[in-house]
């Protein structure tokens, strides 16, 4: 079923600072990035029959199509992406959590936590193929500069101590090489479309591990100190500034890009399966499973506030940003142990001008 609620919801103002700062300099104001109203809910779609956990959407804005890996359904449900209309579910995949389209082929490639990428037809989603890889494909992150998708294999889900980021060609479905990580828990990465470097989180050990894309080595390893089990990330290469958002507790953390420096630190929600990074208005948005989204501003690449904790729905954890349409999607998860997920979508608005 599909509401159209219109309801907006009036946010407090900047409710914290955090800067790298000496004593004696305090933050710039912050009026540039204030917003009494960041996100406004337009709709919900239920999904009445479905338990467990959703993992990513991905965006078919030609086609109008927006997908979701209903990762404990074994399944890609399929929705209008304007209407938020549900159109199908697709089955015949194990744990799907990542998905990436590929319009040179016309595929759709889908990580689903087995041995292979599962490749399906873009118009009618049939089967169309796979990639063998090593188990337990999981996260994505892709590189415009050299058009390679990277993958996150192995790990603790599929009883391995050991992990492997994996570096394909999605146009041709050809392993190009991979990166071994000593760890069993690895989560999200961010990548560097302009340099030669990719970050990811390498949560069981606590660290960030920079890594350098041509010769497939890791030249640091960033200790995140101020929380654990570091998960999400997203980079400003503008501002060379990594964001990291961590679970144990709540915290979005940002460090220098460069050298890894700790930059600033505020609460965030713990229950984050997605960071999306908001250019145009300079917003990062941490949605949480406790049943908000927390906003956040970059004022400048010292300073970083806290604009917004968003009323969303419990289980509302992973999300995407569409810029074209100036909307984001949540998909909200019911959980184990309960039945009826849902997505809801909420109009991004602008942020205000700075004062000159």
């Amino acid at each position: 079923m599909v509401r159209g609620q219109g309801l907006a919801f009036v946010l407090g103002t900047v409710s914290a600072i955090a800067a790298a700062a000496s004593p004696s300099t305090g933050p710039p104001p912050v009026s540039g990035a204030r917003a009494d109203t960041v996100l406004v809910l337009q709709g919900r779609t239920e999904l009445p029959g479905y338990t467990g956990d959703f993992d990513h959407f991905a965006v078919d804005l030609p086609g109008n199509r927006l997908f979701l890996a209903a990762e404990d359904h074994g399944t890609l449900e399929v929705f209008d992406l304007r209407t938020g209309k549900h159109l199908k579910s697709v089955s015949g995949l194990q744990t799907p959590h990542s998905i990436f389209l590929v319009p040179q082929t016309h595929r759709v490639l889908i990580t689903d936590g087995s041995d292979s990428i599962k490749l399906l037809d873009a118009g009618s989603l049939a089967q169309a193929g796979t990639l063998k890889l090593h188990p337990g494909a999981d996260s994505i992150g892709f590189d415009r500069s050299s058009g390679h998708l990277y993958v996150v294999t192995g790990g603790k889900d599929v009883k391995l101590k050991e992990s492997w980021l994996e570096e394909i060609d999605p146009v041709s479905t050809r392993k190009i090489g991979e990166v071994h990580l000593d760890a069993a828990h690895v989560e999200a990465m961010a990548i560097e479309q302009h340099g030669p470097h990719l970050y990811i989180n390498v949560t069981d050990k606590n660290y960030v591990a920079v890594i350098d894309k041509s010769a497939r080595r890791i030249v640091a390893q960033w200790p995140i100190r101020k929380a654990r089990q570091n998960a999400l990330a997203q980079l400003d290469e503008s501002s060379r500034r990594l964001f990291i958002v961590a679970r144990d507790p709540g915290m979005f953390i940002v460090l220098d890009a460069d050298t890894g420096a700790y930059v600033a630190s505020l609460p965030a929600p713990k229950r984050v399966d997605a960071e999306i990074f908001d250019v145009a208005n300079r917003r990062i948005y941490a949605p949480g499973g406790e049943g908000y989204i927390g906003v956040y501003a970059e004022v400048d690449a010292g300073h970083f506030a806290e604009l917004a904790q968003v009323p969303s729905s419990v289980g509302a954890k992973t999300a995407i940003l569409v810029p074209e349409l100036h909307r984001l999607y949540v998909a909200v998860s019911p959980g184990e142990g309960k039945t009826g997920g849902a997505i809801i979508w909420f109009d991004v608005r602008p942020a205000p001008a700075s004062k000159k």
